[in-house]
């Protein structure tokens, strides 16, 4: 139980070592909690969980200090045994003592320290970090590399239990594709949540179903799971039905005699029998939510069309050269590292960001429809959702509202619930809606599947699937870029091209870029001082640099350290709320204000986390162009 919520009751589940297992579920439904109970942070109430002692547990820490350390060397501090090993080296350096250094390069060998610099570099590299940033200062990443980092420490770390928490939400394509190839080599046994249903499928041996506080086993990766859960509810169907066909055979057959003194042992023992099929009648599969985008009023010919456009930030150009006629039936992915300018390229054909240079056209009857976090924030979190819906249609019935909304999951009394204790999904549900209502004939999605389960991905490719308009995708999730869009964009080097491909060939470009830089780096070792910018030159354009991205890194700053005691303040309020007194009676009073407070600071967190990404995203975009532009 968490909170006086019961997450799990009545269930059992076996994990075998050395497999790959996919933790799957709705949001809310007790996944962090298994893993917190796994760490030891959680105590059951009732039941037992068995770990061998001996396993030692990594997992991805999810905060990170402004340290001045090194990223490399943070990275490194996740193994705590060579730490521990290289202290004691030092010690006995200190000392002297002869017997204490040869005891600790012995054991600093057998943990494999003589090659775990290289071993951290090669984790950087995977998760993204260019060869000069990770001499960098863990402080100088915003907060989205600042979790790459952290997922780099629990993958150096020796474990035989690794939890991973939703790896893949701050990576872009490139890096989860490394990442898979990681974990199907990792010797350990890994627990994996995840809504990525590729990243399931390609690392994922099992998985594990939360559902109805039951968690159920299956044997494979997530499409064999799906296969399997559909045969397993066609059964459960199959037994309900025949069930309910004796039912009503001995209801008849009591209606019939139950007055009848001769017959009326008979027809009791068929009542006890009626009652105890309708207990063991199967639960049904949750209703999923199925949506669909309206048809536009009007599809211009062409939509949008850019030419010679510059976009980024300021005096900071990221993009150059962009040349892009939108018309009805595009269906664009988006393609490239985070920071090479994807969430610009959407910010300057969206409106909310203007060219730097060049023409954007938009052609009369353009309706666009816009998703990004941002619009999360944008929410009113004292309105409702039927209430978002009247400020934006006053003519329609409050009946003609209810339905529509009613489609994303806002029905009866959600429909007139405040925003502001809804979790993120709900949020996003509720940002698509109003986005669909508004009938755009052109989308342009960032990340949309941020905060959406399993279930919520899969109706919103059903949606985009049969969208009459145009579409622009920037996503992480393959499954969705599989299967709703025809054609891909490469953003690279400052340039936005056409990318002749599929996902699997952007992979093998993927490699061949990483192959030709190790390959560079190595060549141009000796003559790296000749070509780097004099150092005067390159103080100067540092310290411009600096003070053209302060007001981007103090909004970083600040959030980060409102969030830190934003998260200080949840965990005193759920220490409060996880004690079984506050929900006696006479305390009625006390649990409503710890729920009202609770309300409050996850409403304030989500307005700083949304303001957080925002900056980071602008600051990891002029960094890249920075160092682009630095470095070559």
């Amino acid at each position: 139980m968490r909170g006086g919520k019961t997450l799990l009751s009545d269930t059992s589940f076996t994990i075998f070592p050395q497999h790959r297992i996919g933790l799957i579920g709705k949001n809310g439904c007790g996944k962090s909690s298994l893993f917190a109970l796994f760490r030891d942070e959680l105590q059951l109430e009732e039941g037992e969980l068995q770990l061998p002692n001996e396993w030692r547990i990594a997992s991805v820490a999810q905060e990170t200090p402004a340290l001045a350390r090194s990223a490399i060397d943070y990275v490194m501090d996740g193994d705590q045994g060579f730490r521990a090993a290289e202290q004691a080296l030092q010690a006995a350096e200190a000392k002297g003592d002869g017997h204490a250094i040869a005891h600790s390069h012995e054991q600093l060998a057998q943990l494999g320290a003589y090659d775990i610099r290289s071993r951290a570099a090669m984790l950087l590299d995977g998760l993204g970090f260019l060869p000069e940033q990770i001499e960098q200062p863990v402080s100088a990443f915003s907060g989205g590399w600042r979790m790459r980092l952290n997922l780099a420490q629990a993958l150096i770390a020796p474990s035989d239990l690794m939890l991973l928490d939703e790896p893949t939400n701050h990576l872009d394509v490139d890096a989860i594709f490394w990442l898979e190839s990681w974990l199907k080599s990792y010797s350990g046994t890994l627990v994996i949540i995840s809504h990525d249903r590729d990243f399931l499928d390609n690392v994922a041996t099992d998985i594990l179903h939360v559902e109805n506080q039951v968690i159920s086993s299956y044997t494979g990766n997530y499409s064999q799971f799906e296969h399997q859960r559909a045969e397993h509810l066609m059964q459960q169907q199959s037994a309900y039905e025949k069930a309910q066909a004796i039912k009503k055979h001995m209801q008849a057959y009591v209606d019939r005699f139950r007055y009848k003194a001769s017959k009326a042992k008979q027809a009791q023992s068929r009542l006890k029998a009626i009652e105890k099929l309708s207990v063991q009648a199967p639960l049904q599969a949750e209703r999923g939510i199925d949506f669909e985008f309206l048809p536009p009023a009007k599809l211009p010919n062409p939509l949008i069309n850019m030419r010679e456009v510059k976009a980024g930030y300021g005096d900071t150009v990221i993009l150059e050269n962009i040349k892009l006629n939108l018309v009805p039936g595009t269906r664009m992915g988006l393609l490239g590292r985070n920071g090479a300018g994807k969430s610009t390229l959407i910010k300057t054909l969206s409106g909310a960001l203007e060219p730097l240079a060049g023409e954007r056209t938009l052609s009369q009857g353009v309706s666009i429809g816009y998703f990004a976090q941002h619009q999360l924030e944008a929410l009113d979190p004292e309105a409702s959702p039927l209430l978002h819906l009247q400020r934006l249609d006053s003519q329609a019935t409050e009946q003609q509202l209810r339905d529509f909304i009613g489609g994303f999951g806002f029905s009866g009394d959600q429909a007139l619930a405040p925003v502001a204790p809804m979790s993120g999904g709900e949020k996003a549900r509720l940002a698509l809606a109003l986005i669909i209502y508004q009938k755009p004939n052109l989308l342009l999605l960032d990340e949309p599947t941020n905060h959406l389960d399993i279930g919520l991905r899969d109706a919103l490719v059903n949606a985009l699937q049969a969208f009459e308009g145009a579409l622009i995708v920037v996503s992480h999730d393959r499954h969705l870029l599989r299967t709703t869009v025809d054609e891909f964009y490469r953003v690279h080097d400052g340039s936005v091209e056409p990318f002749p491909g599929d996902l699997d060939q952007y992979h093998e470009w993927l490699e061949q870029q990483a192959k030709q830089r190790r390959e560079k780096s190595t060549s141009n070792t000796s003559t790296h001082n000749d070509t780097k910018l004099d150092r005067k030159e390159q103080k100067r354009r540092d310290a411009e640099f600096r003070k053209e991205t302060k007001p981007l890194r103090d909004t970083i700053a600040q959030s980060e350290k409102q969030l830190e005691k934003i998260a200080e303040a949840l965990a005193q309020v759920h220490q409060s709320l996880s004690e079984s007194t506050i929900y006696e009676t006479e305390n009625k009073h006390k649990l409503n204000k710890l729920l009202d407070e609770q309300r409050n600071l996850q409403t304030e967190q989500d307005r700083l986390e949304s303001r957080w990404m925002e900056a980071e995203e602008a600051l990891a975009e002029m960094t890249e162009r920075f160092e682009q532009d630095t470095h070559g």
